[in-house]
C-alpha cells in the first residue's frame, strides 16, 4: 500500500468506510489562522505542513468501538466536517468554510499477526508516512487515519492531519476525547469558539482593530530588531536538515521548579527568560527575536478549540539587564505584548513584511522559535508514553527533518521531567555545541534557582558552558543587525553582474550606516548602467538565505573601480535605492 510502512507481520491491510450523521450545516469566512495556514499548504511540499499524531488503544478496545468514537469526534467537531471551495486555478486562498453535516471518511486498519516490539516507533513511522499526501482542501476528511491492530484489535491509530483545521494542540483535545469516548465518559458540550464563531469575532469591529494592533506590533520590530539572531559565519540557506535533540532532566525541573518559586514567577516565564538569556549569549546578541506559535491559546474560550490557531506571537526581549531577576521581570509583560498581538491577517502581514523590509533593505529571518506547549490542557507530548524513570540529565539525537529555522525548541514537560526538543542548524551548532546549549540550559536553571545572576557574557559563558559566536574584525553592528561589509559587496556584485563593489560603514548621526560604492567602466557613457534603485532591487532578490547581508543606506556609482573613499574619484550617480528617493545624477 502507497506510502504506508509495514513490517513483514502485516497479515491484512483494509479500508473501512464510516459515516456519521448529526452534526449541523454552517459557512461563513475562513479564520485568520486557516488562511495563514492554507496559504502554506498551496505553497509547501506536503509533508512539510501537514502534521501528525499517535494515539494509544486501551487494552480490550474493540474495532467497532474505536471507529464509533472516531465518528463521534466528526460530529462533535465541526472543524472535522469543514472543506474550502476553492479553484485550484486561480492560486487565490479560499475565502469560504463550508461545514457538512453528515458525511464519511476512510480508516486504514493495518492488521498484524505480530507488532513491531517498538510498537510507538512503528505507528510514528507510519504516522510520517501518511503526511506524504497532500489533503485536497475542497473534499478531504482532514484526518487521514491508520488503526495498527494485532489479531483484528486495534492497538495504536497513527493519523496524519491537514493543518488547515487542526494545530498540535487540537489534535491533543481529540486525543483526550478519543480516550474519553472509548473510556464510555459522555463529553460535556463544545465551549471553546468553533472555527467559524472565531472568524465572525475576527470579522468584528472589534476584531479588525486587534488585527491592525498585531500589524504595527510586528512593523515596530521588523524596522528595528535584528533582521536576525544567528547571522554569523556558516548561515546559509533558508532551510536547514536538522537533527532533532530531545532533552530529559530531572535536575532541570527540579531547579525551575525552585527558581520559580524564588522569584515568585510562572515556571514557563522562567523557562522562556532562561532560553531567551541563552539563545541571544550564544548568538551574540542584544535583543532576543523568537516566533512563539502556542500564544494565541492563552485565552480560555480558545484553549481547547479544535481549529488551527498556529499564528506567531512575536518576541523582542532586550536582554541587557543587570541581572537575571530584573530581565525576568520584564519578560512577562513582553510575553503578554507579544500574544496580545497573535492574532492577525496572515496576507496583510505578509504585504507588510515585504514593504517594511524593502524599505530597510533587511530580509525578515524567522530562526529562533520557541514553542511552550507544556501548559496547554493537551499537546503533542502526550502521544509519547509516560516516563518510566527520571534521569538527572539525559540527551538522546532522533532523525532530522528540514526546517526553514536556525534554532527551534519544543517544550513538552517541565514537571517531574523537564523534557523538551530542540532542533538546531548544524552549521552552526555541531552536535557537541547542540548539546552543550541544552545542558547550558539546565546549568543556567540552576544557577538562578538558588540565587539571583548577574549577566553578561563572561558570567554567563562560566555558568552555562556556551561562549558567544565569534564574527571576527570584519563584522559590524549596523542598524541593530549583525553585518559582513564583504558579504554585502560579494553580494552586490553578484546582483549587479560582477561590477567591482566596496562596502564602507559610516558613522553618522543616525548610527552607523552602509554606503556601496560601485565602480562603472570609464569607457562607458555614464548615464548607461543600472540605477540605485535597479541595484537594490536586483540585491534584495538575493537576500533570501544571507543573514549577514543588509542592504547599503546608499548606493554610489563611481567612475574606475571603486576605493576606499569616493572623494577622488568622479561620481556618476547615487541614491538610496528605494522608490521613492531623490534620484541625484552626476554628468
Amino acid at each position: 500500500m502507497s506510502g504506508v510502512l509495514a513490517p513483514d507481520g502485516v497479515t491484512a491491510a483494509r479500508t473501512v468506510t464510516v459515516r456519521y450523521t448529526g452534526g449541523g450545516a454552517r459557512r461563513g469566512p475562513v479564520t485568520m489562522g486557516q488562511a495563514n495556514m492554507i496559504r502554506c499548504i498551496l505553497r509547501d511540499e506536503p509533508d512539510s505542513i501537514n502534521i501528525h499524531d499517535v494515539w494509544p488503544v486501551p487494552d480490550g478496545t474493540g474495532m467497532d468501538r474505536a471507529l464509533d468514537a472516531l465518528a463521534a469526534l466528526a460530529v462533535r467537531h465541526e472543524a472535522l466536517r469543514t472543506t474550502f471551495p476553492y479553484d485550484a486555478g486561480t492560486g487565490a486562498v479560499p475565502a469560504e468554510q463550508v461545514v457538512a453535516p453528515d458525511g464519511g471518511f476512510t480508516v486504514t486498519v493495518l492488521d498484524h499477526d505480530v507488532l513491531p516490539e517498538d510498537v510507538d516507533g512503528y505507528a510514528e513511522a507510519v504516522a510520517r508516512a501518511a503526511r506524504e499526501t497532500r489533503f485536497r482542501l475542497d473534499l478531504d476528511f482532514p484526518l487521514r487515519l491508520r488503526i495498527l491492530a494485532r489479531a483484528g484489535r486495534p492497538v495504536r491509530v497513527a493519523l496524519a492531519a491537514s493543518h488547515a483545521v487542526t494545530d498540535g494542540s487540537a489534535l491533543g483535545v481529540l486525543r483526550d476525547e478519543w480516550l474519553a469516548l472509548l473510556a464510555g465518559e459522555v463529553l460535556p458540550p463544545v465551549s471553546s469558539l468553533t472555527p467559524l464563531d472565531l472568524a465572525a469575532e475576527e470579522n468584528s469591529p472589534a476584531g479588525r482593530r486587534k488585527s491592525a494592533a498585531s500589524l504595527t506590533h510586528w512593523e515596530r520590530i521588523l524596522r528595528t530588531g535584528p533582521q536576525a539572531m544567528f547571522a554569523e559565519d556558516g548561515a546559509r540557506g533558508t532551510e536547514t536538515d536538522t537533527p532533532g535533540l530531545t532533552l530529559r532532566s530531572a535536575r532541570g525541573a527540579r531547579a525551575l521548579a525552585a527558581a520559580a518559586r524564588r522569584t515568585g514567577a510562572l515556571p514557563n516565564t522562567v523557562l522562556l527568560t532562561a532560553w531567551c538569556v541563552l539563545t541571544a549569549h550564544r548568538a551574540g546578541q542584544s535583543v532576543c527575536v523568537a516566533a512563539v506559535p502556542t500564544s494565541n491559546r492563552f485565552l480560555p474560550k480558545l484553549a481547547r478549540s479544535v481549529s488551527t490557531l498556529s499564528q506567531d506571537a512575536l518576541l523582542d526581549l532586550d536582554v541587557r539587564a543587570p541581572s537575571f531577576d530584573a530581565l525576568l521581570a520584564k519578560a512577562w509583560g513582553a510575553a503578554m505584548n507579544a500574544y496580545r498581538h497573535s492574532r492577525f491577517d496572515a496576507l496583510d502581514l505578509w504585504a507588510l513584511i515585504g514593504r517594511v523590509t524593502a524599505e530597510r533593505g533587511s530580509q525578515f529571518t524567522r530562526d529562533a522559535v520557541f514553542n511552550d506547549i507544556s501548559a496547554l490542557p493537551s499537546t503533542l507530548a502526550g502521544a509519547a508514553a509516560p516516563d518510566a524513570d527520571a534521569p538527572e540529565c539525559e540527551l538522546v539525537w532522533g532523525a532530522g527533518q528540514s526546517l526553514p529555522t536556525r534554532l527551534l525548541t519544543f517544550v513538552y514537560e517541565t514537571e517531574p521531567v523537564l523534557r523538551l526538543a530542540t532542533w538546531a542548524d548544524p552549521a552552526l551548532f555541531p552536535r557537541p555545541a547542540a548539546e552543550e546549549l541544552m545542558t547550558g540550559l539546565v546549568r543556567l536553571l540552576e544557577a538562578v534557582a538558588g540565587d539571583d545572576l548577574p549577566l553578561g557574557a563572561p558570567a554567563l559563558t562560566a555558568v552555562t558552558g556556551v561562549r558567544p559566536v565569534e564574527r571576527g574584525p570584519g563584522w559590524a553592528l549596523v542598524d541593530g543587525c549583525w553585518v559582513s561589509p564583504a558579504a554585502v559587496a560579494g553580494t552586490l556584485s553578484e546582483a549587479l553582474g560582477g561590477c567591482p563593489v566596496e562596502v564602507v560603514v559610516e558613522e553618522t548621526p543616525e548610527g552607523a550606516r552602509l554606503t556601496a560604492l560601485i565602480g562603472a567602466d570609464p569607457r562607458s557613457r555614464p548615464e548607461a548602467g543600472p540605477t540605485p534603485v535597479q541595484a537594490h532591487e536586483a540585491l534584495m532578490r538575493l537576500l533570501p538565505g544571507r543573514p549577514g547581508v543588509l542592504a547599503p543606506h546608499r548606493y554610489v556609482f563611481v567612475e574606475g573601480p571603486p576605493r576606499q573613499s569616493a572623494a577622488a574619484q568622479r561620481i556618476l550617480r547615487e541614491g538610496t535605492g528605494r522608490s521613492r528617493e531623490i534620484r541625484h545624477d552626476h554628468r
